[in-house]
């Protein structure tokens, strides 16, 4: 390896970056519109806006026809080798901004295992619209996805727990809860990860917020989620569709799941998992199938999985 880097070093390098890509309310464009000026660079995340959206168009992902799973597995694909990067939601909490005030934070060349997903979902709804994708058409399909009732109003309002994102992307149409269907146990433990490790989350510093975060996760603890036990896997494989959300759920105290991701099938028709992962470094899909994945995940209870939806 080359010279090495301090943590410290490091994070305030992902906050720079994360930075830069910041939205802050109200929606704005940050630039990021048409052409680059003579001489100037091409901004990368635009590009790669632009030229995935032209692929999905290209290759007949875009009609209402097309399960969305489909075509934001598709987006998967393309983005198969950017770098995953931790915590550049949070980047602007540690370079001093106010959890009062989060600002949008957007990338399609870094990613962690959430905004992989919401950025292919994104990306793959915005190719059925008419007319050239924007930055900041974009920015609204991601506000719309990672925030409850797709309002943003500080960092409380985001969908810190992924089964509420779930359920709340459901109750607006936007994913379909499968467990149910696919036979999903209950799992009624309460929701405290969050505020029993405070210190953990810098936002959850300033006593408001905690207790906000505090009566939130109260209010999702009333509601059980369906979980499918790593057991049953194997026997539902054949109905979970390419693109459909996985959320691998723990025996973790207060905690729902540990990571995301998308249901993937390849030329072989065998189901693997395409996501981001912070042991591998890079979005990629497991050579491993669904359940030996699972199977291998300490700590793992089983799935929870979401069916994207086109609206």
């Amino acid at each position: 390896m080359g010279d090495k880097v301090s943590r410290r070093e490091l994070l305030r390098n992902a906050a720079l970056a994360a930075a830069a890509l910041a939205l802050p309310a109200p929606l704005v464009a940050c630039g990021k519109e048409g052409a680059p000026p003579a001489g100037q660079k091409a901004d990368p995340d635009l590009e790669r806006l632009t030229s995935w959206t032209g692929r999905l168009h290209a290759e007949g992902l875009t009609g209402p026809r097309t399960p969305l799973g489909r075509s934001a597995n598709r987006v998967g694909e393309l983005a198969a080798g950017t770098p995953y990067v931790p915590y550049t939601l949070e980047a602007y909490l540690k370079a001093g901004g106010s959890p009062s005030a989060e600002p949008l934070i957007l990338s399609l060349t870094r990613f962690d295992c959430v905004t992989l997903v919401e950025s292919c979902i994104g990306v793959a709804r915005l190719a059925g619209n008419a007319g050239a994708p924007t930055w900041e058409q974009f920015g609204r399909e991601i506000e719309r996805m990672r925030y409850r009732g797709g309002d943003r109003h500080g960092y409380t309002s985001r969908l810190h727990y992924f089964s509420e994102w779930i359920t709340d992307g459901e109750r607006r149409g936007l994913v379909k809860d499968l467990g149910a269907e696919l036979g999903g146990a209950k799992d009624a433990r309460p929701l405290r990860f969050m505020t029993e490790h405070r210190a953990k989350y810098p936002a959850l510093a300033d006593d408001g917020v905690f207790r906000e975060i505090e009566a939130i996760e109260r209010t999702i603890s009333r509601h059980a989620r369906r979980v499918i036990p790593t057991k049953r896997i194997p026997q539902v494989v054949s109905r979970i569709e390419t693109g459909d959300v996985l959320a691998f759920a723990t025996e973790i105290p207060g905690l729902d799941v540990t990571h995301a991701a998308f249901a993937h099938r390849g030329a072989d028709r065998i189901l693997r998992v395409l996501h981001a992962p912070l042991s591998g470094g890079v979005v990629q899909v497991t050579s491993t199938t669904l359940p030996e994945y699972v199977a291998a995940i300490r700590r793992s209870t089983g799935i929870l999985v979401a069916r994207p939806l086109r609206i």
